[in-house]
């Protein structure tokens, strides 16, 4: 059986950091070994470069900051060194190593205007789509997920092949799900047996250890109401569900998932549907 892993992409700031601590935690219970992707930046093209958030080390300095990231942790470790467009040199490392998930950390954008914001995940999203997990820069503590927000739009979805992956998250971690649907208003005719429907026919409650629960609540924009939600103080990981038109607005207004990760303040699980 072929070991797991997770995919971990790191530029030596502290977000990324604070991400890999997170990741280590995470592929401890997994049996995961970490894949550390380290991109060398020098595309134009790369929507980052006109906000000055990239780091810009020779290749010296590169293969030195990586062995020592691989000297402190304690599980296994591969280490990839990509170029140009994070993305793409994404989209390579997944097509040859299959990870559970990709992992990165999301800095601190309050000072950047948001309509300057790309952020290398949803770059990701529109190249690759692919599970991957947003660590914020405001979390402190690698502790391990239990309590988890699923937040979903009542209509049904398929995750396709990760699918497995997924379960064997969730069960190996023991969480505790939550389904959350965030309604335009009081009147909506969307029942609670139709959206716990939605995400069992995914398998994703399957196996674990207290059924699924659900709670709604009422926004006219979703990305307040599932913000609100998700930091109330009770959730350890939001679940968001990308669907192909959520992540290919050109603007981060015209796409809920993209409005979330840049605001929550707890780790964002986001999961690409087919549909």
């Amino acid at each position: 059986m072929t070991t797991p892993s997770l995919l971990i992409l790191t530029d030596f700031f502290r977000a990324a950091d604070q991400a890999l601590a997170y990741a280590t935690n995470l592929a401890k219970p997994l049996g995961a070994r970490l894949v550390l992707l380290h991109v060398r930046r020098d595309s134009l093209l790369d929507p980052e470069m006109f906000t000055g958030q990239l780091s810009n080390l020779s290749k010296e300095a590169t293969a030195l900051a990586l062995s020592r990231v691989a000297d402190d942790l304690a599980v296994p470790m591969t280490v990839e060194i990509g170029h140009g467009r994070v993305a793409f040199a994404v989209a390579d490392v997944v097509s040859r190593h299959h990870p559970l998930l990709i992992v990165l950390g999301r800095p601190d954008y309050s000072a950047t205007p948001d309509e300057l914001v790309q952020t290398t995940a949803l770059d990701i999203l529109r190249t690759a789509p692919y599970p991957m997990l947003i660590v914020p820069h405001t979390v402190s503590s690698p502790a391990l997920p239990r309590r988890v927000l699923l937040a979903v739009d009542g209509e049904d979805f398929t995750i396709g092949p990760h699918a497995g992956a997924m379960r064997h998250l969730t069960r190996t971690l023991g969480v505790e799900l939550t389904v959350l649907h965030v309604a335009p208003d009081a009147a909506t005719d969307v029942s609670e047996e139709e959206v716990l429907n939605s995400v069992r026919r995914t398998g994703l409650g399957v196996d674990l250890p207290v059924p699924m629960r659900f709670r709604r609540t009422v926004a006219a924009r979703p990305a307040d109401g599932i913000l609100h939600a998700a930091q109330a103080g009770d959730t350890d990981l939001l679940v968001m569900l990308a669907r192909p038109r959520s992540f290919w607005g050109k603007l981060f207004g015209r796409s809920v998932t993209a409005e979330v990760l840049l605001a929550s303040t707890v780790p964002v699980l986001v999961l690409p549907t087919l549909a």
